[in-house]
């Protein structure tokens, strides 16, 4: 079923543990996405990023295609298909026009008012259709620079600033984490996250899950993040699935096999990030 993530973030807050959003990439992604979700009876948040929806074909089919999936294949855990990174305001109404459940914009770059006046654009849309909202404060780094610099950190002050004159649903903080591969160790600003916690009532989210450690990932749930994000360790897998099965099956030219000998690396990496995040 596809709901928007406010019951279930609530949930993982008061139950401390965390849900994993894994972005999706095309429709085989999708499917086994839900499908070991299902087999796990865990709540799923299937992130998509603008540059991943264009690939796709556009909103609409994106929406289509997981709404499709869900219903044929019998998904009845809670699904939530989130824009991830939304950088404008009418690329996050296009996802809500089109179905999508709940969105993420991302005005970090610009200072923290012009942060603040679109990011209340943004709820005061999507709240009217009951999607819930995302926002990012501070600068996560991407694959291009891939540093940490806790010059980039998000501010207590700032965070607490934004939080109050927008009424989003949860926030993602830059505290140490990076988009891809990290160059270095990660360096997570687990006080601060600790000091959101208290004063915010609402989930935090850590974006550039690949490549945290599992005590590093179950310590920040401790500090209050009920959300977690996963792309690039997908991506990974996927890519030495089908490299491995086409240097063992040079003659093999159906795309189906082709592409589908990445799915037993999609699922096992899902299935790993679940038993972590779900604190069993």
């Amino acid at each position: 079923m596809l709901v928007n993530a406010e019951k279930m973030l609530k949930d993982a807050k008061k139950g401390k543990y965390a849900v994993a959003q894994f972005n999706i990439n095309n429709l085989e992604w999708t499917k086994y996405i839900l499908e070991e979700a299902q087999e796990l009876e865990t709540d799923i948040i299937l992130g998509v990023s603008e540059g991943a929806i264009k690939y796709m074909g556009g909103y609409n089919v994106v929406f289509s295609i997981v709404d499709s999936l869900v219903k044929d294949l019998g998904i009845n855990i809670n699904v939530c298909l989130h824009l991830d990174h939304g950088s404008t305001f009418e690329s996050c109404k296009k996802a809500v026009d089109a179905g999508f459940t709940s969105i993420m914009i991302d005005a970090s770059k610009y200072p923290i008012e012009d942060n603040i006046k679109l990011t209340k654009e943004v709820v005061d849309y999507a709240h009217s259709k009951g999607v819930t909202v995302e926002a990012e404060i501070g600068r996560i780094s991407g694959t291009e620079d891939n540093l940490y610099d806790e010059k980039y950190n998000a501010s207590l002050e700032e965070c607490i600033l934004l939080v109050t004159k927008t009424g989003i649903d949860f926030l993602a903080p830059a505290l140490g984490s990076v988009h891809g591969l990290y160059n270095g160790e990660p360096n997570l600003d687990f006080s601060t996250m600790k000091q959101l916690n208290q004063k915010l009532n609402i989930p935090l989210v850590l974006h550039g899950g690949t490549g945290i450690c599992e005590s590093d990932l179950k310590k920040a749930i401790t500090c209050g993040i009920c959300k977690i994000n996963f792309n690039t360790e997908l991506q990974i897998a996927w890519t030495k699935g089908i490299k491995d099965f086409m240097n063992s099956n040079e003659n093999i030219y159906d795309p189906r096999k082709i592409i589908s000998s990445g799915e037993k690396n999609i699922k096992q990496i899902v299935r790993e990030k679940i038993r972590i995040l779900s604190n069993k």
